[in-house]
């Protein structure tokens, strides 16, 4: 699966740069092309969705899709200033956003494709292999500084995060730093390859990504636990499934409005036995 992942991921960039270049079909009414679907958002979502696309392309080569990433912010903010017929996220609307797209008379419709796990990451030579909850917490807003204090060497600790406009950085503020600031010393990473990347290089460093970025095997993913009391979990499929792994969460495709035309045909190949399978052959955990 680990070769399968990166693969994908290099796919992504090809198919953006591909359908970029090729001469798209006359648009129709409305603004919408007559095959042809833009699909923008979570970075997280990117090698996932690519998936999807190279096995619908392959069942219906006369339809073009442009997969682009950048966060699930910019898929969204792509959806309010009608830039994409498809927003991947990581997390809901905001607020200020449905005020946005209320003001412009769209209608964001979730559909949940799958479901992702968020891989605790560090540098293979790091000696701790678990930890709670609570002390993430403590790590991610800077109350922990050195990892000696959750059991480790005498070393600082260098904290990675995605950017804001990630629905990664917005899930884990919520669910793992229950709303607290992510500290000041935090650096912020514009991809989750960009973590894993420096998490490889530098031997103090912590941060998070999607599972299947974490099953590139290039990283050391520790297990966490809910309360000190219990064993730690690995993020798996079945402990995501199952929720024992405490820091998991939907991936949705954002259309304006019930899906038509292609874009609903594409969205109904991802439902499809086929294309559930695809998330799981991915490192994903299927809805259906």
């Amino acid at each position: 699966m680990k070769s399968k992942i990166w693969n994908l991921f290099f796919s992504a960039l090809a198919i953006a740069v591909l359908t970029g270049g090729c001469q798209k079909p006359a648009e129709k009414a409305g603004g919408q092309q007559e095959g042809y679907i833009t699909i923008k958002g979570s970075d997280t979502m990117v090698h996932l969705v690519t998936a999807w696309v190279e096995r619908y392309m392959q069942k219906k080569p006369g339809v073009d899709i442009s997969v682009t990433g950048g966060g699930s912010g910019t898929g969204i903010a792509a959806m309010i200033n009608g830039s994409t017929q498809i927003a991947m996220s990581s997390r809901d609307f905001k607020a200020e956003e449905l005020k946005l797209v209320k003001d412009k008379g769209i209608t964001p419709i979730p559909h949940t494709t799958a479901l992702d796990g968020i891989s605790v990451i560090v540098n293979p030579a790091t000696t701790i292999d678990e930890l709670t909850m609570e002390q993430l917490r403590r790590i991610f807003n800077g109350t922990i500084t050195n990892w000696k204090e959750v059991g480790g060497p005498d070393q600082p600790i260098a904290i990675l995060s995605r950017e804001s406009n990630s629905g990664t950085y917005v899930y884990f503020q919520e669910e793992v730093l229950k709303k607290d600031d992510y500290a000041a010393t935090a650096r912020l990473i514009p991809s989750s390859a960009a973590i894993i990347q420096a998490a490889e290089q530098d031997q103090g460093v912590i941060g998070y990504v999607g599972i299947a970025y974490a099953e590139s095997g290039k990283v050391k993913t520790l297990k966490v636990k809910k309360t000190a009391g219990e064993p730690g979990v690995v993020p798996t499929l079945e402990n995501i499934k199952s929720g024992a792994y405490p820091i998991s969460r939907p991936l949705y495709l954002f259309t304006n409005g019930q899906p038509t035309g292609e874009s609903k045909n594409f969205i109904d190949f991802v439902f499809s036995p086929e294309g559930q399978a695809i998330a799981r052959e991915v490192g994903y955990i299927p809805v259906k």
